[in-house]
């Protein structure tokens, strides 16, 4: 890698602005609005998130998963239960989700607490998953040390021989979560270096927002 040329790399040309007269008093409707904006000009992985945990001995980790439902309570994404993410959660409800849309220089951090949703309302959206999504459920034990990618290729294929014309039902291990906010920050790129950064945290029953310094 030529560190100079990583020194001299450049931002985007910003265009956009946050001003506090024309943002929503709600951070769930602010959101939603940004959200809108990416998905009606078509960007690829609009729903993509980074969630960050921290285990029990504060050791932080990041992954990219995908936002799959929003209500007026908080973020919804699926995945194993005996994932590192999910013993994270375990051991550390606490937990971050970041949002960057780089086509619209915009950014959004979400903390909060996450817990499990009901049984019932996974089920709901696993019958909705492509089957080959379903059949890579079954055959990966997220997080599990392998021996090759073979072994997961006779999993898979030993998944779909097991359920061939059958429903494919949801594993027990396997299931969605919600992050509950507690605090939002809207980051609008701007010129000069000079970005908007709105943070909306909770107060009582309601949502307060300010204006911080870049």
């Amino acid at each position: 890698m030529n560190k100079n040329k990583l020194k001299d790399l450049k931002g985007e040309i910003y265009t956009k602005q946050l001003n506090e007269s024309e943002i929503d008093l709600n951070p769930f409707a602010q959101f939603i609005k940004w959200m809108d904006d990416v998905i009606n000009a078509n960007i690829q992985h609009a729903n993509a998130m980074v969630l960050s945990t921290v285990n029990s001995k504060g050791i932080p980790s990041s992954r990219t998963v995908l936002l799959k439902g929003l209500d007026k309570k908080g973020f919804i994404f699926f995945t194993n239960y005996l994932s590192e993410k999910a013993k994270d959660l375990k051991e550390n409800p606490n937990a971050s989700l970041l949002f960057f849309w780089k086509e619209f220089e915009r950014q959004v951090r979400i903390n909060g607490k996450v817990k499990k949703i009901t049984k019932k309302e996974s089920q709901k959206y696993f019958k909705t998953r492509p089957t080959e999504s379903k059949l890579g459920t079954w055959a990966s034990k997220q997080s599990e040390t392998i021996p090759n990618r073979e072994y997961l290729s006779d999993k898979y294929l030993k998944a779909k021989e097991l359920f061939k014309n059958k429903d494919i039902p949801m594993p027990s291990y396997w299931g969605g979560y919600v992050l509950l906010p507690s605090t939002f920050e809207f980051w609008q790129g701007r010129e000069m270096r000079l970005h908007d950064r709105i943070k909306y945290e909770k107060k009582k029953k309601d949502w307060k927002f300010v204006r911080l310094s870049p």
